[in-house]
């Protein structure tokens, strides 16, 4: 009987995985739409946003400056749900970056610079 109960169980476990397959999203690319990379801001309150991707549950950003190889602080390094985020900086030069994520799988990182004024 316990053998019984255990391919039972073992059989529903493996249907599971069937049922509950999440989509590889690491081969896409989030679309950055603002700002653009080498873009120049007047004003200090930046409004992030990107391109919705689809099976993304959420999607990482980050923000340097002046670059994420020479960083001398990492400003923001977050996890959001939505497609936008504001935030307000100083004057100077930043590079930001965004990826998607899901339950399993995420994107490589999609990456722009810009300056503010």
């Amino acid at each position: 009987m316990r053998k019984v109960k255990f391919i039972l169980i073992l059989f529903l476990m493996l249907s599971c995985d069937d049922i509950i397959e999440v989509e590889d999203i690491s081969d896409g690319t989030v679309l950055i739409l603002a700002p653009t990379n080498n873009a120049t801001l007047t004003t200090t309150e930046v409004n992030f946003s990107w391109d919705m991707l689809d099976d993304a549950e959420k999607y990482k950003l980050q923000i340097a400056t002046p670059t994420f190889e020479e960083a001398t602080q990492i400003l923001l390094d977050t996890i959001i749900t939505i497609t936008n985020f504001n935030k307000t900086l100083d004057v100077g030069n930043y590079e930001w970056r965004i990826r998607a994520e899901n339950s399993v799988y995420q994107t490589s990182y999609t990456t722009q610079s810009f300056t503010i004024e």
